[in-house]
Parts: C-alpha cells; structure tokens; sequence
C-alpha cells in the first residue's frame, strides 16, 4: 500500500514529525551526542540544547521555564502528579493515562449531566481535581478552573491535545502535561508544568532539578521545543486549516441518514468564553447499525487512517467510557469512528474522505 499522508486523518492518535523539527534533531542524533549533566563542552553543548528547547516551551504556554520538567510520556507526567496527591476528585471524560491511575490512587469521579460537571459538595480540602483540557475522543474542551467548588485543591489539566490547538497562556491551572508527539514532535517527549512544590518522580541523579533522574532524550526533548514553537506559531492557520477540513467533510455526509456528532453543539465550536466548547481538529462521528471498526479497516483499504476511538484503547472490547459519560447509548457508540484533522491533510483529500464514507456506510447498512 502506498502512503499518502494527505489522506492520515488520525492526529489525536499521533501527528508527524514536522520536517523543521526533524533537522534540528538531527545533530543531536549524531556529533552533538554528550550528556547534558556533564561538566566539558560536549555536554554543555547539549545542555545549552535542553535549555533552549524549555525556553521555547516556555514560551509556547506562558508558564517560566523553571516550572517545566521533561518526561518520557504525557502517561508518565500524569501517573506522578496523581501519585503525589491522593485522594483526589478526576473527571468523567479522562484520556485513560489519567483515569487509571487516578482510580488506583483512590481519587473519586466528578458526577456529570452530559458535559456539564457536578462539582463534589465537601467540608474537607480535596488534594487535586484533575480533569481533561481538549478530550482525544471529541475534541470537546473544559476550561480547567471551571465547575470547580472554591474548597478543592489543586487544578490539574492534561493538555496533551492542547498544545497548538488552544491557548495555553490564557489557561488557570496548577499542574499542566503536555506531549510532543500530539504537537508534530517526536515520540519520548512530554513535559509536567507546575510552578508549586511536587516530589520527586524518579530518584538517583540530580537531573531535572532532582526531579527525574535519569540521562536526558536530549533529541526528543530539542525537537519537543521547536515542535511547540512552530505550533503555537500556527496555531491559528492550523485551526482555519482544521475547520474548513471539518465543513468539507460534513458537507459530503450531509445526505446520510442516521448519524450524529459528539460532543458540543456545532454552534460551540472555537467560542473559547464558554467554559465548555470544542476545536475543530477532532471529530466524533457515530452511525447507526454499522460497526466502528469494520469503518475503519474498509478506510485503511481504501488509504484512509481514521480511529474508532483512543489509540491505547484499540484493542479494548468495551465501550469508550468517555461517550459512555457523555450520555451517547452503546448502540451508537458501536457505530463511532474518529476523524482528527491537521497540517497535511488536503481539502481533496476531506472530500474523498466523505465520499467514502458515504459510499462505504451504504454498503455496510444494506448487508446488515
């Protein structure tokens, strides 16, 4: 099969890497190759690369670089925040790297009413809410300071999709993660953002402030850097980018018969006032009485990556508790493929895209 990455409509699962980023790795893939903790100039040299590329982060999110910590993973950042605060409340949407550890560590789930929260009624400080910035399944986002009671803790917000997609510098939160590879970085990158005190995550070495020890993936985190640059750079070419692939692809389904959207409302995309709204970049589509995943290998065959859901959750049988929340009944969930949109995807690509699936679901719902 021939890859066209035009017709890669999977971005919430992973983006590429931008092809600016790859050639600032390069060197430090090859001459440039010291350890960052040591004392002579290979070292400082890299050294000198790390601190640029957290400068550059830094300036992407509006936090000072002395809050940023590098992490291998957004997975590894969010499982040490929510080791350090027990007990906690997390929200019902979670991405499943927050939701697991947050249930092991004894945190309770925020009721909902759909997409609204219940903030929990308590007489007692809770630790640490953490709840979700841009939702991997729908592109639904919740203001991290919103729906929250004034005697609860900390605000943590897992901004893995955010980065590129929101404005991060206008976000109240405590605890931030971010990812690389969600921002057309590379993978084995990611950052926990925190200007309050945390303990360490990994201890035996000095890296990190303390922090995280452990040699530094000086290539991941200097491409991790330029990637948030250049995405903040674009952030809002990329969201008209991302709406009008959206509108195109709508406009071909538009003579289908049964099938929804989900998420917000479509008027409550971009209207960032709202303490809940939606990016255009990633859409959740479900139709009735076909299966999600049967869309998804008729797609492959046809060129087209799309998703029936989270990528770490692929091989799960059970239905997405994100809908599941949100109130979408399982016959629906069945039916739903996610489409997220970016930087290469081209506008005869969305509308080959919507053809196919129109052509496609015919298909499908006749032989059923």
């Amino acid at each position: 099969m021939s890859f066209q990455l035009e017709r890669y409509f999977d971005y919430a699962a992973t983006t590429p890497v931008d092809e600016a980023v790859r050639a600032e790795m390069l060197p430090y893939l090859g001459e440039a190759f010291g350890n960052p903790n040591s004392l002579h100039s290979w070292g400082q040299r890299t050294r000198a690369a790390v601190e640029l590329a957290r400068e550059r982060l830094a300036e992407a999110t509006g936090w000072p670089p002395d809050c940023i910590t590098f992490t291998a993973s957004a997975t590894e950042a969010n499982n040490w925040v929510l080791s350090q605060f027990p007990n906690g409340e997390v929200g019902p949407f979670e991405h499943e790297a927050v939701r697991a550890p947050a249930l092991a560590n004894g945190y309770t789930v925020i009721p909902n009413d759909g997409l609204n929260l219940s903030p929990i009624a308590s007489t007692t400080r809770v630790p640490l809410v953490s709840k979700i910035l841009v939702s991997n399944e729908t592109g639904t986002v919740w203001r991290p300071n919103a729906f929250v009671e004034l005697n609860q803790g900390w605000i943590h917000t897992d901004a893995s999709q955010g980065l590129g997609r929101v404005d991060l510098a206008a976000l109240s939160a405590d605890f931030m993660t971010l990812s690389s590879h969600k921002c057309y970085g590379p993978k084995g990158a990611a950052a926990l953002i925190t200007g309050n005190s945390i303990g360490p995550m990994l201890l035996g070495g000095e890296q990190e402030n303390g922090l995280r020890a452990g040699t530094l993936n000086v290539p991941s985190i200097v491409g991790f850097g330029l990637a948030a640059q250049i995405a903040e750079e674009r952030r809002e070419s990329d969201w008209q980018h991302a709406e009008e692939l959206r509108s195109i692809l709508l406009a071909e389904l538009e003579p289908v018969s049964d099938w929804q959207i989900n998420g917000v409302d479509e008027d409550w995309i971009g209207t960032e006032e709202r303490p809940i709204w939606n990016v255009p970049h990633i859409l959740s589509l479900s139709f009735l009485g076909v299966e999600g995943e049967t869309l998804v290998i008729e797609a492959d065959s046809a060129g087209f990556a799309i998703s029936a859901g989270a990528a770490c959750s692929s091989g799960s049988t059970e239905p997405s508790h994100v809908l599941t929340a949100m109130g979408v009944p399982s016959e629906w969930i069945r039916g739903t493929a996610r489409i997220s949109f970016g930087r290469y995807n081209s506008k005869e690509a969305a509308r080959a895209l919507g053809q196919f699936l129109r052509v496609s679901l015919d298909r499908l719902r006749q032989k059923s």
